[in-house]
């Protein structure tokens, strides 16, 4: 079904700049491409060099290689078996190569990229890794795709930082046609808000160990997707409505035949669009300026990640792209909500399928007018293919129609009619303290707005200790920095949510502002984020101390310090022992991204200066 809608005035204005901004490092990029794109490698290798790209392979993928005259597709995976959303990817290669032999092509595992777990790492030395394993995966991306033998590429990849390094690594063959190919949410497991309550009744000492990790196997039962709103799943409804998943992919579950049907159909389709046929669609084309607005849009309209707000920078960056967080707020304006999933209510991701999902929300955006029905997918001009669902038919193949015109579950997603709030998710916030982000799809909205006296912390941990020996009995905002790029590699706060929910709960107000980051699942207390300049950059959040008043407001988007403009300039910014931050647990092989990484608003990358 085509739906007609002229673009949304704020829409066009923004991708009309974000064109104006990044013309020459645009055309640069598109120049580069091109380039590559003319000089096809594989047939110009040397015999040895040919001779080593397919000694290993079985005698019929053999031959199809010697003969040169196939295309031939590259897998890079992040699979391994400890993340239990990149598990089922231990099966999906030779699905793979099956799927490009019927459809006349070959297909060989290129590389695997690391895929470290956030969860497993949350509150612990290894999470000051995380957001640098990005770059990591993208360097690594580039090494598997070096060998220049293939004509196009599928990623295997879907949680955190795992596929911003796929997308950015493949950015860099832009040349390349590319396919990602997710496995899906685990089934649902405990409820979420009944995993949040047991977690905030052991910060309160009511419930132990046992009660806990007791809870947190049930919610995390099985392979897949964690099924709340975090990250993992913010990329997969980023990647199917900047269009780099087939349509109706992000959300069904692994190990079931319609998965593997979507796996094997995901494969033909990028054999199908490599500069040998006749619907040459290279990644490099396919992320414009209007799929990064189609993809920020998403993003509010469904109460995505704030991780987003750094990686959706770096990865235009990686196209010729220059991408604001004023993109971000301005578009916010005009995007309502329309979809509750934890943290930003009960349901989870396999009921925001179930209630229609994506083919759902892509109509609904679609008829707006709030996204770019134009642009450019991996399965051709327009999203009008995303309007339609997979299903299996009787003898199970894979066949497609049109998805629902109204949700299944209106607790869940809605129709922009009849929005959850007039306004996206995510708030940009500016001020005497810099520039930060905020979160505001879970927060009351009498939460909005919180004006107390500063506590400061150099680290989680003493925050932490604060609160266990009972010193936090007052209205407070929390000051936690030298948790930025700089400083110690931007973690995740995410083991402070439960006992500043239990300090709310008791009734005062309470929020956090800080230079480091918060789980894609942050939830209900009233936070700013990413704070920039950080700490360690001779940030304003370096001046602040203990009794300082702070007013964060995220209904005007101001985050101000109420100190006296005198003594605020006369103030020298603290400083901070961060050396224990900078060795073990791997930690001092990253001096060098420390030193070079940009500000959390350019994307906190080694990349972009």
């Amino acid at each position: 079904m085509t739906i007609e809608a002229k673009v949304n005035a704020r829409v066009a204005e923004v991708t009309d700049r974000i064109i104006r901004r990044s013309h020459d490092s645009r055309a640069r990029y598109l120049d580069r491409i091109a380039n590559a794109a003319s000089t096809p490698v594989r047939r110009r290798l040397g015999c040895a060099n040919q001779a080593h790209a397919f000694a290993a392979c079985g005698g019929h993928d053999k031959k199809l290689m010697q003969d040169g005259h196939v295309p031939s597709l590259g897998i890079v995976t992040a699979y391994n078996d400890m993340l239990s959303a990149h598990q089922p990817y231990e099966r999906f290669p030779e699905l793979i190569r099956r799927s490009a032999r019927a459809a006349g092509g070959v297909a060989q595992v290129a590389g695997g990229v690391p895929a470290m777990c956030d969860g497993i790492t949350q509150g612990e030395a290894g999470m000051e890794l995380s957001l640098f394993s990005r770059e990591v995966i993208a360097l690594s991306t580039a090494i598997a795709l070096s060998h220049q033998t293939f004509d196009a590429a599928v990623f295997l990849g879907i949680c955190d930082k795992i596929v911003p390094g796929l997308v950015i690594g493949a950015l860099s063959f832009g040349h390349l046609p590319a396919v990602f190919i997710p496995s899906g949410p685990m089934t649902s497991g405990l409820a979420n808000d009944a995993k949040a309550k047991i977690r905030q009744a052991y910060a309160e000492g009511k419930v132990g160990r046992d009660a806990l990790l007791e809870a947190e196997a049930q919610a995390y039962h099985g392979a897949g997707t964690c099924t709340f709103y975090g990250t993992a799943n913010t990329n997969q409804m980023l990647m199917e409505i900047m269009g780099l998943q087939l349509p109706g992919a992000s959300f069904v579950n692994p190990n079931t035949p319609l998965r593997d049907a979507l796996t094997c159909a995901a494969t033909e389709r990028a054999l199908d669009i490599t500069s040998l046929g006749n619907q040459y669609i290279p990644i490099g084309r396919v992320l414009d300026e209007r799929a990064f607005v189609n993809g920020i849009v998403g993003l509010h309209a469904t109460g995505g990640s704030t991780n987003l707000t750094l990686h959706l920078v770096a990865m235009g960056a990686a196209a010729g792209l220059t991408l604001t967080w004023d993109d971000f707020a301005d578009l916010a304006e005009v995007t309502p909500l329309i979809a509750r999933i934890y943290p930003n209510g009960s349901a989870d991701v396999n009921h925001f399928h179930a209630a229609g999902g994506m083919s759902f929300l892509i109509r609904e955006l679609l008829a707006a007018g709030l996204l770019h029905r134009d642009a450019l997918t991996v399965c051709g001009a327009g999203l009008d293919a995303y309007l339609q669902e997979p299903r299996l038919d009787v003898e199970g193949r894979l066949t497609w129609r049109d998805g629902p015109a109204a949700s299944g579950d209106t607790a869940v997603l809605r129709g922009t009619s009849d929005p959850f709030q007039t306004t996206g998710g995510l708030r940009v916030l500016n001020g005497s303290l810099g520039r930060a982000v905020i979160k505001t799809s879970a927060v009351a909205p009498q939460r909005h707005v919180i004006e107390a006296p500063a506590r400061v912390f150099h680290c989680q941990e003493d925050l932490q200790r604060s609160f266990a020996a009972g010193e936090l009995t007052g209205d407070m905002i929390a000051v936690v920095r030298f948790q930025g790029p700089k400083a110690n590699g931007m973690p995740e706060l995410h083991k402070l949510m439960p006992l500043l929910g239990v300090l709310q709960d008791r009734g005062l107000k309470v929020a956090l502002v800080t230079d480091g980051r918060l789980s894609g699942a942050s939830g209900k207390v009233p936070t700013a984020i990413h704070v920039t300049p950080e700490a360690a950059d001779g940030g304003a959040i370096a001046r602040i101390r203990d009794g300082d008043v702070i007013r964060l407001d995220a209904e005007t988007g101001r985050l101000d310090v109420l100190v006296a403009p005198g003594e605020w300039a006369a103030r020298a910014c603290a400083q901070a022992d961060l050396s224990a931050a900078h060795t073990g647990i791997g930690r001092e092989l990253f001096g060098f991204f420390r030193e070079r990484v940009s500000c959390a608003d350019r994307g906190a990358s080694v990349f972009v200066t």
